[in-house]
Parts: C-alpha cells; structure tokens; sequence
C-alpha cells in the first residue's frame, strides 16, 4: 500500500488522515492496470476523461510514475484524427465499447499532461506528450460552433454532432487554457487556440440559450465555475442560486433534479468549484458530508439514494476517489493542483468582447 507518509500533503482534518489517504491512493493504484489504464473499476470499462482525473489524482499523490503510465497509455490508443473512443473494455482495450468521440472527453489530456508537468518539471514528458495534445486539440475545435460553443461529439461514422453541452464545453474550456500553457512552455504560440478559447468563454458566459438545456444536472450548474469561465461575484451568485436545489446537507450534491441521489463524484467536483470561488470552509464542509460513501478499502461508492437509505450503484470508482483526493489536494493548497483549477496562471484567450485584446 502506499506509504502514508508520502500522502501527508493529502491530510485534511474530518476528511482525510495520511493513513486514510494512503488507503485511497492504493485502491486507484490497485484498479490500474500493468499497461496503464485506469478503468471505472476491474471489470468496467475506461473513458479517457475519468481515467485523467485518476492519473492526476496520482500525481496529487506523488505516485508520478504511476501517473505517467496513464498518459503513455493516451498516446498508444490515440485515433489518428486526435481523438479516443468514449469507452474502452477493461482487459481489452483494443475493444472499444463506444465508438462516440466525445470532445470534452478528448481535450482534457491537456489538463492531466499540463498538471503532471507541474507536479514533476519533467519537460522529456512533455516533449513526448506535446503530439498527443495537440492533435486532440484540433480535432476538438474542428467541432466548435460559430457561437464559441463545442459540438459535443463525433459519430463513429464521422459524422458531427453539432449541439453542445455546457457541462462538457466547460470542461473543454479548461482544456484550451492548459493546452495554452503547455504551447506557452514549449515557445509555439497558438494563436488560434487564443481566439477559440475566448469565443468559448464568452458563450459559456453570456449566451445560455447556444447550449442544450441540462439544468437539471447538477454538472450544468458548477461546471462553468469549476471549468473557470465563471469566477468572481458571478461565480458567487450562481453557486447561491441553485444552493438548495442541488445540496442535501450532511449527504453531499444531487446528480440530477428531483431524484433523491447524491453523489460523490458531483460532491467533490463542487467543493473544488467552491474552493475556486474562495470558499474553502464550504467546500471542507461538502468533503465532510461525502465521507458516508466511504468504504473500508479506502474508496468511495458512486452514490446514495436517500429515500431507500440504499447505496447505489453498487460501484466503487476510481474516479470518484480521484475527485476526492483532487479536492482535498486544492484545499490543502497543492500547487500543481491549485493552477490548475484556480486558473489565475492559465492564459485566458482572446476576449472578444474587448476587441480582440487579452481577457482578464
């Protein structure tokens, strides 16, 4: 198992002690498997998102080796358009379960390689990671709407789907600007990435109506937040606005409206928005709340359905531990994990609202 002292950084009092922390890190070392995949859980199959949020929760916890296996794993399955397959079978992942190319799911090895870097200063990986972003970048633009939204997906056929996603063009927002700053690292200026990147963050921001109506995902409420388009008195006012729609006090955040199911995957993701937004007592306290899902061997279970008192689905997932120890890394101030979700060191684009000049 992971030795505790290695996961020291990861101690938030009420949520984690190094040793409970040690425990979690092993459970997601135990379901990767020896090439490097990260699926949901041995048996279950792999989506290239959730398995980047495992690896970085990897490198949150010091295990870089293990981390960068993951994203070795990426670059050996990458389609030759930039993307991957939405899922892959666990123990075959040469068998693609869903041949959907889902743009968020595409863009975010941006995320995980531009955090490994600040978690090793390993500029050989980034060197050899740098091909593997960029054209998952460019198929993901080649989908964005001349409204500054990204299509959602790709049909195996090729054919595109054009409607978009807030939660997912969020996620893709995030993407870009780390995908910035890893072309920024390496001196190759990608001006068009600047321009699509604010586009986005405009839409995201100011034009609802170019996005499907999700809004009753509790992802469509944070992610804007989460991603970083939303921050500031804005990021305040949206969290407020739907507070008691979507938290159950001492259980954690619904998935969806009006089902009686909380999750810890949307618990942790919104306590790492709340830390973005400045409210870290808050965000400790969903963390606090979630810690019901907990299971002996240091994972977490996908849910709960409060009126049946039921866990459900009876699933423990290398994700949702990943979003945990994710979030407990931000609170504590880890600064690999602190760029890259507090965002005020990722370039921000192009605004277009300020003719064409830098954004704030």
């Amino acid at each position: 198992m992971t030795s505790p002292g290695r996961t020291e950084r990861l101690v938030l009092p009420g949520v984690l002690t190094a040793e409970q922390a040690a425990r979690t890190v092993a459970g997601i070392l135990a379901t990767q498997r020896e090439d490097g995949a990260i699926p949901w859980f041995r048996g279950h199959h792999l989506d290239p998102w959730d398995h980047t949020e495992a690896a970085m929760a990897l490198d949150a916890a010091g295990e870089h080796e293990r981390a960068e296996a993951a994203y070795d794993w990426l670059v050996r399955h990458q389609n030759p358009d930039g993307s991957w397959y939405a899922a892959y079978a666990d123990g075959d992942a040469e068998v693609p379960t869903d041949r959907g190319r889902e743009t968020n799911f595409c863009a975010y090895i941006a995320v995980g390689v531009w955090h490994h870097f600040l978690s090793t200063g390993d500029e050989t990986f980034l060197d050899r990671m740098w091909p593997a972003v960029y054209s998952a970048i460019e198929f993901v633009l080649e989908l964005q709407q001349p409204g500054g939204e990204i299509g959602w997906k790709r049909e195996d056929d090729g054919t595109p789907v054009n409607d978009a996603l807030l939660t997912g063009s969020s996620s893709v927002y995030q993407a870009l600007r780390c995908a910035l700053a890893l072309a920024e690292q390496r001196e190759e200026p990608q001006p068009d990435w600047e321009l699509a990147v604010g586009r986005l963050g405009h839409a995201i921001r100011s034009h609802p109506e170019r996005f499907l109506d999700k809004a009753r995902y509790s992802m469509d409420w944070y992610y804007p937040i989460l991603g970083g388009a939303v921050r500031g008195a804005a990021a305040r006012e949206r969290i407020d606005a739907a507070w008691e729609q979507f938290v159950v006090p001492g259980l954690g955040v619904r998935c969806v409206l009006p089902n009686p199911w909380v999750t810890g995957g949307e618990s942790a993701e919104l306590a790492l928005a709340l830390w973005a937004t400045g409210e870290s007592e808050r965000a400790v306290q969903i963390l606090k709340w979630m810690q019901h899902l907990r299971a002996e061997d240091g994972m977490y279970w996908t849910g709960y359905v409060f009126d049946d008192d039921a866990i459900w689905p009876r699933e423990l997932t290398s994700w949702t531990a990943g979003s945990l120890l994710l979030a407990v890394a931000a609170v504590g101030g880890d600064e690999a994990t602190t760029t890259v979700f507090g965002g005020e060191q990722l370039p921000a684009g192009l605004d277009p609202d300020c003719c064409g000049r830098t954004g704030p």
